[in-house]
């Protein structure tokens, strides 16, 4: 005997909604095979859920397109600021910088090696310190460093701070849409099984296969497993074999 299957995809739910929404249109009340409580939940959830499954998708699509720009821009930032420790560094080895002058800029001052700078909360870090240690230098009247200078590090780690910001606001944007649709989804779910159960009562008296016809003129979905198929193939070629 074939089992009933609820839609396990969105399209497959967006589908059985309307079907429903098409039928609670096109019949009397005394003629639909559901309740017109029902019909008035297909006209609240179907809306909302299409428009749930749309921000969902406008949001992750956002994303994922700002994702490329935002690591170029992160990608920049590193550069210019380990560039910045390098011209530092290469400037205490020539003896032209107290190798003191890393502590000023929030760098260990026993080695000279870059920080680390493969998160994005390291780039924010590291490039904070740098930007203030070289601030408060140029407030005592000392030369500059230069090539790069920390105004044009500063430059790149504002375009990236800024877009590190936006991200996460996309990626909040995204994580709620999420969210809303798994939630919506589980009400479109129970809609959708209230109804064919409704259907599936209201022609409970009828033949079996005649019962199934018409439950599926209202988008119910059933599904032979593979035994009962195999049943029916062979069942059809006997009857071409006899009759030709």
């Amino acid at each position: 005997m074939p089992y009933r299957r609820l839609p396990n995809t969105d399209n497959a739910r967006i589908k059985a909604l309307n079907k429903a929404f098409e039928k609670g249109t096109d019949l009397p009340p005394f003629k639909l095979a559901f309740s017109q409580s029902m019909y008035q939940q297909v006209k609240s959830v179907l809306p909302n859920f299409e428009n749930a499954i749309s921000e969902h998708r406008n949001a992750m699509n956002l994303h994922a397109e700002k994702n490329k720009e935002y690591h170029l821009k992160m990608k920049k930032a590193k550069l210019y600021i380990s560039h910045f420790i390098q011209v530092v560094d290469m400037a205490i080895a020539r003896g032209e910088l107290n190798p003191g002058i890393r502590n000023q800029y929030g760098l260990n001052g026993e080695e000279r090696k870059l920080p680390n700078l493969n998160t994005e909360e390291e780039i924010i870090e590291t490039g904070k310190k740098l930007i203030e240690g070289e601030r408060a230098r140029k407030l005592k009247g000392v030369a500059p460093i230069t090539n790069p200078t920390i105004a044009v590090v500063q430059v790149h780690y504002d375009k990236f701070f800024d877009a590190y910001h936006n991200q996460k606001g996309l990626k909040r944007r995204s994580n709620f849409a999420q969210e809303n649709l798994a939630t919506i989804r589980e009400k479109t779910d129970a809609v959708i099984q209230q109804i064919w159960n409704e259907v599936e009562d209201t022609f409970n008296d009828l033949p079996e296969e005649i019962r199934r016809e018409k439950a599926a003129e209202y988008g119910v979905v059933y599904v032979f497993r593979k035994h009962e198929l195999n049943g029916i193939n062979l069942f059809h070629e006997q009857r071409v074999e006899r009759f030709g």
